[in-house]
């Protein structure tokens, strides 16, 4: 008979490009998991990928969801970017309380690589693809806070079996 893991909350935290969703797309298959990806609900959905109160309200409501799908024994990872400290946090804290362990990914990468990667996936398009700019890029980077050591050690490690 099959175990099924024990359910865990795993964040995604990045600026655009850096490989959130490609990693969260492996995850998903791999362990399995419900993803659950804002740019890509809000470009099904028609909606402007840079409406922050409607990304804000769909955020919301995937949080509902997400604690929803770890009380019922379901893998959640979200990939909101979790650019400030206070969000991962929360997020931490309150799936603690549900009893689940927490995963942080932080993919880091050049601002340089970023505008490679982002180049690239404008080019190609497809679905949730956001057209970001070198300039809105550096922007975002002004308010982006990495996690250090510190805070990454808040986090739980993946289960052994996902170890490399």
């Amino acid at each position: 008979m099959d175990v099924s893991p024990e359910p865990r909350l795993i964040l995604l935290c990045g600026l655009p490009g850096s490989g959130k969703t490609t990693l969260a797309k492996c995850l998903a298959r791999e362990i399995p998991a419900v993803r659950l990806c804002p740019d890509e609900w809000l470009a099904d959905l028609g909606a402007d990928l840079f409406d922050e109160p409607m990304r804000g309200r769909l955020e919301e409501r995937f949080w509902t969801q997400a604690q929803d799908l770890l009380r019922l024994g379901q893998t959640v990872i979200l990939e909101f970017g979790f650019w400030g400290r206070a969000e991962r946090d929360e997020k931490r804290l309150s799936a603690r309380a549900l009893g689940v362990p927490v995963e942080l990914h932080y993919l880091a990468a050049s601002v340089d690589e970023l505008c490679c990667r982002l180049e690239a996936r404008s080019r190609e398009g497809g679905p949730g693809t956001v057209p970001v700019s070198r300039e809105l890029l550096d922007e975002y980077v002004k308010f982006f806070q990495a996690p250090d050591d510190d805070e990454l050690g808040l986090f739980d490690s993946p289960p052994p079996e996902r170890r490399g």
